[in-house]
């Protein structure tokens, strides 16, 4: 991991850097809403072609039409893939698409997520935070590992969260069947991101693709529509709905979508960046992850039960 520069691109927390990305090719993970469609509004003004990857074929189709419309853009600068992240077959099918479609992929932004939604499992029978945040990404980005390796300099960003400090890793119960609390199983979910880019980016040292973890802020986004649901933090949720009332905003600085997208393009574009991996930023600059987050023994584990869950190597 290299040492981290003094982030000269950034301000305020909002991208400055003029980076041009002619040729470029991108893909973001739910990239219909919020971060994930700012995100790709900038990426395509600076002239990438970026993919964006939706479970939601009609919304995809409709975010395509706004990013065209907010950047200005040719339409072959959009394209719509379907990629159901809850599904294993959805992201081998989708991998093997652009395995076989695309030259080269130099920017994977996995920005897709969910919170704190109702106990359920995915398709293939995984805790749907887990199996969507972290397992879902994680097939992903080894599925297509060997193009973004091919078009080095490249780049690997994972959108975790603040919620990972509190998470832990429960090796024993991963899917949370013993009990299921939906902030808990968020927080282990965003631990796992972190743990995997980590260890990744430790795997990939000397290709040069970098990965780093990035936590966007407190963002009004979709993200929170089960943010009312009747099952986990009932302490969490009461402290979030009184940070949107007036007179308590204070409690919570909350951002747009586009100001919560730019520590993604921050980590994507950055030129001062690109030999920086393994690290975890918010506000467009370095940020200290938990002692969790950082233990390497777990960062293995994890990463080798990720083999067997998803059977990557079957």
């Amino acid at each position: 991991m290299s040492k981290l520069p003094k982030p000269v691109s950034a301000e305020g927390s909002w991208v400055k850097c003029d980076v041009k990305l002619p040729g470029k090719t991108v893909i973001i993970t739910g990239a219909n809403t919020g971060i994930g469609f700012w995100t790709a509004v900038d990426l395509v003004k600076r002239d990438a072609k970026v993919i964006i990857a939706c479970r939601n074929a009609e919304k995809a189709q409709e975010a395509k039409d706004k990013i065209i419309e907010e950047a200005k853009c040719p339409d072959e600068k959009v394209v719509v893939k379907s990629l159901d992240l809850s599904s294993f077959a959805s992201i081998r099918q989708f991998a093997e698409d652009i395995n076989n479609t695309e030259e080269r992929l130099d920017i994977l932004i996995n920005n897709a997520g969910v919170m704190l939604c109702p106990e359920g499992k995915t398709e293939d029978g995984f805790e749907t935070q887990f199996g969507v945040n972290h397992l879902g990404h994680f097939l992903l980005t080894n599925l297509l590992l060997d193009l973004i390796k091919k078009s080095a300099p490249s780049r690997i960003v994972v959108l975790s969260s603040i919620a990972h400090k509190y998470g832990k890793m429960n090796f024993d119960d991963l899917n949370s069947t013993k009990k299921y609390d939906s902030w808990a199983a968020y927080g282990q979910s965003k631990l796992a991101n972190i743990l995997f880019s980590r260890y990744l980016a430790k795997q990939l040292a000397g290709t040069r693709v970098t990965v780093n973890s990035v936590h966007p802020g407190s963002v009004k986004t979709e993200l929170q529509r089960h943010i009312h649901a009747p099952t986990g933090s009932y302490l969490f949720k009461f402290v979030v709905n009184l940070t949107q009332l007036p007179g308590f905003s204070w409690l919570m600085k909350w951002k747009t979508a586009e100001h919560g997208a730019q520590t993604s393009i921050y980590c994507a574009v950055a030129p001062e960046l690109a030999d920086v991996s393994g690290r975890y930023f918010s506000d467009c600059k370095v940020d200290n992850e938990t002692t969790a987050a950082q233990n390497d023994a777990d960062a293995e584990k994890l990463w080798n039960v990720s083999i067997e869950l998803t059977k990557l190597n079957a």
